[in-house]
């Protein structure tokens, strides 16, 4: 540490145990008590589907539509 000089190496370890608290907490927090786990889960709708369409024709249908066009033409 001395190549760093007092206040980086102080710095240095104040970012590690940060880097090490952090998911030991999270890990606490949603091990103790799934259901805050499941409430973040519910409250965020990453995937969100578009309300579905009309559907198309089938292939008897569009058989149908061709026989009608040519009779008519």
């Amino acid at each position: 540490m001395s190549a760093l000089g007092k206040k980086k190496g102080l710095l240095e370890v104040f970012k590690f145990g940060t880097y090490i608290a952090i998911p030991i907490v999270m890990m606490y927090a949603f091990a103790n008590n799934s259901d805050n786990l499941e409430k973040i889960i519910r409250n965020r709708s990453y995937v969100v589907y578009p309300p579905e369409g009309p559907r198309p024709p089938s292939g008897d249908e569009i058989r149908d539509m061709i026989k009608k066009n040519k009779a008519a033409s």
